[in-house]
């Protein structure tokens, strides 16, 4: 048998003056006559938090198993039913008020959602959690990628000091702890991410670097030579996935070119435009798109992103809803603050749908990005209004490689640790569960089957 496949290395980069590009899985990576190991696709991890708790009634499906009947909440989607594994049951026992404290139950919500870890009652610098889920996912997924991760928000994290009842700010602005002692900073700005992406970490001049992709031109355009040789030499089915891709950037740029415009006629005193778009949709789709390009390169595997700060007082004029999100959680039952807070919990849904369905469309290896990656959505609350740290919504989208089934709801015992779920989570990545470590003893992971 003849093989006249060409094989490309999986971690090629189109490389021009300081930029850095990589590519998405072709085809002619995958080396002729290659075993089904060799051509797996890689697995990747994305943990997205969702502030001030939701209505519970409005979210939990009344049925379980497999004919469970989408909530209004959930109602966005409906198209992709099928990849949606929804998780009743679980708590953050970490969360809850210890002995002699008061308040702080956003502080704690936030902080020990990826670490499972009661944190230290500080408004200094002798901040104490715990290493994070998706630190952890980093150790072993960052060997193989550029960035070990990325850690993603939409609310600036300019705040420092006390933020809740005796709690540093740092509880609040980040997911992700590197060490119990060191938060990682969350970054809001698209321009910021982008440059990570596809800057060339071995450029010695970033401010050149930076002028130039910022002097109307686009990344692609300082790699427009090793493009057109690369599409001489793929054949017709890599040609078609690269135009996608090379589309997406354009895209991705096009947008952020415009939010610094925008930004820059609202804010004339910055020296340099902050670069967020005006809307909360609009901002929340270009982090995710960041987000799918950076799976379909390669460049990293593992991503955290908090939809919003717990508190935050951002308010959705862009639906018809001034209020602050913050002061609608805690609505007292009053039945017209629970319909504008109903109305966010679905926005919010509205645009994971749009992440969701961006990863169901994007080919990777055998299958599509969503069929091998693992997407965590939830909140350190249920009902904000009581603050609860118990049956939190919990959504598990993707196929994380074959081990996650989904088009169910399944329900766990009152108050199961929500730890668990998440040595569940690693063993989908090929780590031992013990590497996550909890305050609640030994670990037994869940059964998602």
């Amino acid at each position: 048998m003849m093989i006249a496949k060409k094989h490309l290395p999986r971690r090629t980069f189109l490389k021009g003056a300081g930029v850095a590009l990589g590519l998405p899985l072709l085809d002619s990576m995958i080396p002729a006559l290659a075993t089904a190991a060799e051509s797996k696709s890689p697995r990747r991890m994305t943990f997205i938090y969702l502030p001030n708790g939701i209505l519970m009634d409005q979210w939990t499906p009344a049925s379980e198993g497999n004919g469970f009947k989408l909530t209004p909440t959930l109602e966005p989607l409906a198209s992709l039913r099928e990849h949606l594994l929804l998780i009743s049951g679980l708590a953050h026992p970490e969360g809850r008020a210890a002995a002699g404290e008061a308040g702080g139950d956003h502080a704690r919500a936030a902080s020990s959602f990826l670490t499972g870890v009661h944190c230290k009652r500080t408004e200094g610098a002798d901040l104490h959690a715990g290493i994070s889920l998706d630190q952890i996912a980093a150790r072993e997924l960052g060997k193989y990628t550029q960035l070990a991760s990325l850690e993603l928000a939409l609310d600036a994290t300019e705040t420092v000091g006390e933020c809740e009842s005796g709690y540093s700010c740092a509880y609040t602005n980040t997911l992700a702890w590197r060490t119990p002692t060191t938060p990682m900073p969350m970054e809001n700005q698209p321009r910021a991410v982008f440059e990570r992406l596809f800057g060339d970490t071995e450029s010695t001049d970033a401010k050149a670097r930076l002028a130039q992709i910022e002097s109307d031109h686009s990344v692609l355009d300082f790699v427009s030579q090793g493009i057109s040789n690369l599409m001489k030499k793929s054949g017709a089915g890599d040609r078609a996935k690269l135009n996608e891709y090379f589309e997406a950037i354009r895209d991705i740029e096009r947008r952020i070119q415009l939010a610094e415009q925008q930004s820059s006629r609202e804010l004339p005193k910055l020296d340099r435009p902050v670069g967020v778009p005006p809307t909360y949709e609009e901002h929340a789709k270009l982090m995710y798109d960041l987000q799918v390009l950076a799976f379909q390169t390669d460049l990293t595997r593992v991503t955290s992103f908090m939809m919003g700060h717990e508190q935050t007082n951002r308010n959705y004029s862009e639906i018809g809803i001034p209020d602050s999100h913050h002061s609608l959680s805690h609505h007292g039952g009053n039945a017209e603050k629970k319909s504008k807070l109903a109305k966010i919990n679905t926005y919010h849904i509205r645009t994971l749908g749009y992440f969701l369905e961006k990863l169901r469309t994007t080919k990777d290896g055998d299958g599509s990005l969503l069929d091998h990656s693992v997407v965590l959505y939830g909140a350190g609350l249920s009902d904000a209004n009581m603050h609860r740290h118990d049956d939190l919504p919990v959504l598990l989208a993707g196929g994380g490689g074959g081990k996650i089934k989904g088009g169910r709801h399944i329900r766990f015992a009152e108050n199961t640790p929500m730890p668990r779920l998440y040595g569940t989570l690693l063993d989908t990545i090929g780590m031992p569960v013990d590497a996550m470590s909890t305050n609640t003893g030994k670990m037994e992971p869940l059964s998602l089957v």
